[in-house]
């Protein structure tokens, strides 16, 4: 029986996302992005940011490299990987990258070709509505 490994995460890519190809010609393009967390400790509000490495393959990556650029805002639904190896000095080494399984682009406010779109969606948020671009996969 599998266990759950889920995750849902939103913030704003920290680059450019980077696209490449396998040697068996599968794309496979790489992001990171910052969340932000806003919290209340004793009379100020505390301000925390991590960062998180996601990649996404095949058609969504193609789809990911096209729409995604630094400073746009992104949810990412997907899963945890680990990997784990042994540095050159023989201690173990692990990471954690979010594999993403669904890919949803905030709307993009600085594209002119989208300006009517943006304002329904500057609209939106201000009536506190989220709106978000879904990337088929």
């Amino acid at each position: 029986m599998n266990n759950l490994n889920s995750i849902l995460i939103e913030g704003n890519l920290v680059r450019d996302p980077l696209l490449r190809s396998t040697p068996k010609g599968t794309q496979l393009c790489t992001f990171s992005l910052a969340s932000n967390r806003y919290y209340k400790q004793d009379t100020g509000l505390e301000h925390e940011v991590g960062f998180f490495d996601v990649e996404t393959w095949a058609k969504l990556a193609e789809q990911c490299h096209t729409l995604g650029h630094k400073g746009r805002g992104v949810r990412v639904v997907g899963r945890l990987r680990q990997a784990r190896w042994n540095g050159t000095d023989g201690k173990p080494h692990s990471k954690i990258t979010i594999v993403a399984e669904h890919v949803e682009f905030r709307p993009d406010l600085k594209n002119e070709e989208q300006q009517p779109a943006a304002a329904l969606a500057e609209n939106a948020l201000e009536e506190g509505v989220e709106t978000y671009e879904t990337v088929p996969f």
